[in-house]
Order: structure tokens, then C-alpha cells, then sequence
């Protein structure tokens, strides 16, 4: 269908034909869609993400007795040069 497009202005030397990107309804509605589709997905693994290092699970929390703690029990680091004993 060449007979109702515009003819293209003829270039001048240097410079490169611009680009250009043409999308039909059908393509935008598409692409909105699979937008939609991705922000969705990323949205459930941000919330799964967040849970899963906020709130660390309950085999984690238990004792070795099997019983569950407030706080994790603290550790203290060794000491690097101990006191010399007498």
C-alpha cells in the first residue's frame, strides 16, 4: 500500500534516517497486558522476598528442645589475644 504513504524528505548526507516504532490497538493492548502481567509477578516475589528475610522461619526459632525462643541466643566473639593466664 504504497500509493497513500507520504514520500520521505530526501536526506541530507551525514546524517541517519531517524527511527521509528509503530504499534497497532492490538499490539498497545498487548503490551499492556504483559506490563501488567510483570509488574504483578514482581510485586508477589518483592512480598515473598520481604517476608522470607524479615520474618525467619520457625524451624529457626526453635530450641534444641524443641521449644520456641523470643531471641535467638547472642554469641559472643572470642577474644583475639586472650589475658595471659598466671
Amino acid at each position: 500500500m504504497g500509493l497513500f504513504r507520504k514520500k520521505d524528505p530526501p536526506r541530507q548526507e551525514g546524517r541517519a534516517k531517524p527511527f521509528r516504532f509503530e504499534l497497532g490497538w492490538r499490539g498497545m493492548f498487548g503490551l499492556v497486558i504483559v506490563c501488567l502481567c510483570l509488574f504483578l509477578w514482581m510485586f508477589l516475589l518483592g512480598i515473598w522476598a520481604g517476608q522470607t528475610i524479615l520474618l525467619p522461619s520457625k524451624e529457626s526459632r526453635l530450641t534444641p528442645s524443641g521449644r520456641m525462643t523470643k531471641q535467638p541466643p547472642t554469641q559472643s566473639a572470642p577474644e583475639v589475644n586472650p589475658p595471659p593466664k598466671e
